[in-house]
C-alpha cells in the first residue's frame, strides 16, 4: 500500500512538473514574441506526448498562427513574420536544422526559437545576420541567448543575451574575420598612391573608397584580402557570368566591392546594394556657347514692341519730311535756295528722303537738308530721337556680344546644335555608349560620338578639357575628374559659364555585396558611422574636386570673331549684292534708252 501511495505521488509530481515545463514554455512564447513586436507565424517542431503537444499548440494558436512540421521548406509567408520553434531534445531537430541551414533560414529576416543547451547544437552556420534565439526551458525569459558566428569556419558561437541580438549595435566585432574585397583600377600607376592624395582625379572613386573601407575594416575589427579588377564588370551573354569586380562577387571570390557602382537592373539578382559612399556624377561639360552662336545678337537690343514702333516711326518721319521739301520746291520764297546749283537743299525725290532719313538714324548726318522752319525742326527732334536709341543699342549690343547663351538645356538641345562632342575613354562610358537605346542617346552616340566611318570620339580626360577649353566642345566626364583638370588649365575667366548635361541618368554608386551577405547590415551601419564621424566628408574633400567658382567674371572678355559679325556681314553682302543688281540693271534701262533714242532719230532723219 505505501508503494502504491509513493508511485501514485510520483506520477502525480511528475505531471505537475511537465505541466510546469509546458507552462513555462508557453509564457516564454509570449513574452518573447511580444518582445519581437512583430506579427508572427509560427511553424513549431516539438516530440512532446500528445497531451503536452495538443495544450501547447492550443495555447499559442488562440493568439498565434501556428503548425506544426517535420520538415522545413522555403514555402512559407513573408520571411519578416515566420519563425520557427525547435526543441532541441528531438531526435530529428538535427536533420531539420541541417536542412534548414541548406535552405538558407538562418539568413535575415527569419527567427528561430531554440529550446534546449546550446552546447548541444551540431556545427552550423548562423551568420551575423541571423536571428537565432535559445533558451533553456527551465531558465527565465532573461537568460534567452541569441548566438552567432563572424565567419563558417569559426567552431564557437558568440553568444548575447537577448536585447542586445541587434545586429547594428552588438555584432560590429568581427573578431578578426578576413573580407575579401574586390576593388576596381583603371589605371596601374593608381596603386602607387592609395593613400598620398597624388593625382588623386585618376581613379578618385576608387581612392576614396580605398580609405573608406580601411577606416571600416578597422571600426569592424577585421582582417582585408584585397583583390584589384581592370572593370566593373559585365554580363557574358554565353556563359551568363559577369567579369570584374561583379564577378568576383557573383562567384564569391569577394565579400565586398570596394568600388561603388552604378544600379543596373541586370545586377539587381547577382549582387546586394549597401550604402552610396561617393556623389559621384558623369555628364558631359562644355562651356556656354556665345550667344552670337545661336541667334542673332543685332536684333536683341531691343524689345519687338520697340522694333515696330522705331519702324512706324521712321516711316512717319519719312513721308512728313517728304512732304514738307515738296512744298518747299513749290513755295516760291524758297525758290532762289531751290535751284540745281544748290547742292545742299534737300530735293523732293522719296529716295533722297530716305537716304537722308538713314544718315539720321546711323548717325552720319547729311550734306542736304530742308530750308524751312518745319522741315528743320522734324530734322532736329527726328536726329535726337535716333540719337537715344543709337545710344541705348550700342551700349546693349557690347554687353550681349560678350554674354552666353543658355538655349542649351538637355540632350536633344546638345543633338541638334552645332557643338562637337567627346568622351572619356574609360570601360564604363564604352558601355553605356554604345549599348544606348532611347532615341535621342543613341542618335548622339550614332551621329556625334561615333560617326559612321570616323575615328570614335573617346579620348583622355586632358585631351577633353583642353578642347573643352578651346570652346564649341562638350566633353562626357565623371565631374570631379573634369573639374580637377579645369582648376588647374583654365584661366579664371574661363571657368565662368560651364555647363553640365546628363547623359546616364543613374543615381548615386553605391559598395556592393555578394547576395544575401550575413555582413551587409553590419557593413551598412560601419559605412554610416563614418559619415556620422566626419572620415567620409574629410576624404571626399581631399579627393574628390567641387565645381570651380567664377570669381571674375567681367575680365572674361573676348575678341568679337566672324560668327559674331555674321549678321553684319551679311547685311553687307545683300546691300553689295543687290547694289550691284541694281547698276547691271541701270545699264540695260540706259543703253535701252540710248537705242530707242537713236532709233527715233533715225526714222526722223529718213522722214
Amino acid at each position: 500500500m505505501l508503494v502504491f501511495k509513493t508511485l501514485l505521488l510520483l506520477i502525480c509530481l511528475l505531471i505537475k512538473t511537465q505541466a510546469n515545463y509546458i507552462n513555462n514554455l508557453i509564457v516564454k512564447t509570449f513574452d518573447f514574441i511580444e518582445i519581437l513586436n512583430v506579427p508572427v507565424k509560427i511553424s513549431a517542431h516539438i516530440c512532446w506526448t500528445r497531451a503536452n503537444t495538443s495544450y501547447f499548440m492550443k495555447s499559442i494558436s488562440d493568439k498565434y498562427s501556428t503548425n506544426l512540421i517535420k520538415t522545413v521548406s522555403r514555402q512559407y509567408v513573408t520571411p519578416e513574420h515566420q519563425l520557427f520553434i525547435v526543441d532541441l531534445e528531438c531526435n530529428d531537430s538535427v536533420s531539420l536544422l541541417q536542412e534548414a541551414e541548406k535552405l538558407k533560414l538562418f539568413k535575415s529576416p527569419f527567427k528561430w526559437l531554440l529550446f534546449g543547451n546550446p552546447e548541444n547544437l551540431p556545427n552550423l552556420y548562423f551568420g551575423t545576420d541571423s536571428h537565432i534565439f535559445v533558451t533553456e526551458p527551465k531558465s527565465q525569459l532573461n537568460d534567452i541567448k541569441t548566438i552567432y558566428k563572424n565567419s563558417p569556419t569559426v567552431p564557437q558561437f558568440v553568444q548575447h543575451s537577448f536585447n542586445q541580438f541587434y545586429t547594428s549595435t552588438k555584432r560590429r566585432n568581427l573578431m578578426g574575420t578576413t573580407i575579401k574585397i574586390s576593388y576596381v583600377i583603371t589605371n596601374l600607376d593608381s596603386l602607387n598612391h592609395l593613400w598620398d592624395y597624388r593625382n588623386s582625379h585618376i581613379d578618385a572613386i576608387s581612392k576614396l573608397n580605398y580609405i573608406i573601407v580601411h577606416n571600416l575594416m578597422d571600426y569592424l575589427n577585421a582582417s582585408r584580402h584585397f583583390a584589384m579588377q581592370p572593370t566593373w564588370g559585365y554580363k557574358n551573354s554565353t556563359t551568363g557570368f559577369y567579369s570584374g569586380m561583379v564577378g568576383d562577387l557573383q562567384r564569391g571570390l569577394a565579400d565586398l566591392g570596394g568600388t561603388p557602382l552604378f544600379f543596373t537592373q541586370d545586377r539587381i539578382d547577382i549582387i546586394d546594394y549597401v550604402v552610396s559612399t561617393t556623389p559621384t556624377y558623369i555628364k558631359f561639360i562644355f562651356r556656354a556657347p556665345p550667344l552670337s552662336y545661336v541667334t542673332n545678337v543685332f536684333t536683341l537690343p531691343f524689345d519687338t514692341a520697340v522694333w515696330h514702333y522705331c519702324f512706324v516711326m521712321v516711316a512717319i518721319v519719312v513721308v512728313c519730311i517728304y512732304i514738307i521739301v515738296v512744298w518747299e520746291w513749290k513755295e516760291t520764297k524758297f525758290e532762289e535756295k531751290n535751284t540745281p546749283s544748290h547742292v545742299d537743299t534737300l530735293r523732293p525725290n522719296i529716295f533722297d528722303v530716305v537716304m537722308f532719313e538713314i544718315g539720321a538714324i546711323t548717325q552720319q548726318g547729311s550734306n542736304a537738308e530742308p530750308k524751312s522752319n518745319s522741315g528743320r525742326i522734324i530734322t532736329i527732334f527726328s536726329f535726337l530721337t535716333l540719337m537715344f536709341l543709337y545710344t541705348s543699342y550700342s551700349a546693349n549690343i557690347v554687353a550681349l556680344l560678350q554674354s552666353t547663351s543658355d538655349s542649351i538645356r538637355n540632350l536633344e538641345d546638345l543633338l541638334n546644335s552645332r557643338i562637337k562632342l567627346g568622351v572619356e575613354d574609360i570601360v564604363y562610358a564604352h558601355y553605356y555608349f554604345e549599348n544606348a537605346q532611347e532615341p535621342v542617346k543613341k542618335a548622339i552616340y550614332q551621329q556625334k560620338v561615333a560617326p559612321k566611318g570616323q575615328k570614335p570620339n573617346f579620348m583622355t580626360a586632358e585631351e577633353g578639357i583642353r578642347k573643352v577649353q578651346e570652346g564649341f566642345f562638350a566633353f562626357h566626364v565623371e565631374l570631379s575628374t573634369g573639374y580637377k583638370i579645369i582648376s588647374e588649365m583654365f584661366q579664371e575667366g574661363e571657368k565662368c559659364g560651364l555647363k553640365e548635361i546628363g547623359y546616364v541618368n543613374l543615381i548615386e554608386p553605391s559598395l556592393a555585396m555578394q547576395k544575401k551577405s550575413p555582413y551587409k547590415e553590419v557593413m551598412k551601419v560601419g559605412i554610416r558611422k563614418m559619415h556620422e564621424t566626419g572620415i567620409q566628408n574629410r576624404e571626399l574633400r581631399k579627393i574628390y574636386t567641387q565645381k570651380p567658382q567664377c570669381h571674375s567674371r567681367g575680365s572674361n572678355f573676348g575678341s568679337v570673331g566672324l560668327i559674331d559679325c555674321y549678321s553684319a556681314f551679311l547685311t553687307f553682302g545683300v546691300g553689295i549684292a543687290l547694289a550691284l543688281l541694281l547698276f547691271v540693271m541701270e545699264l540695260i534701262l540706259r543703253r535701252y534708252f540710248i537705242r530707242r533714242e537713236n532709233l527715233k532719230n533715225t526714222i526722223s532723219i529718213i522722214n
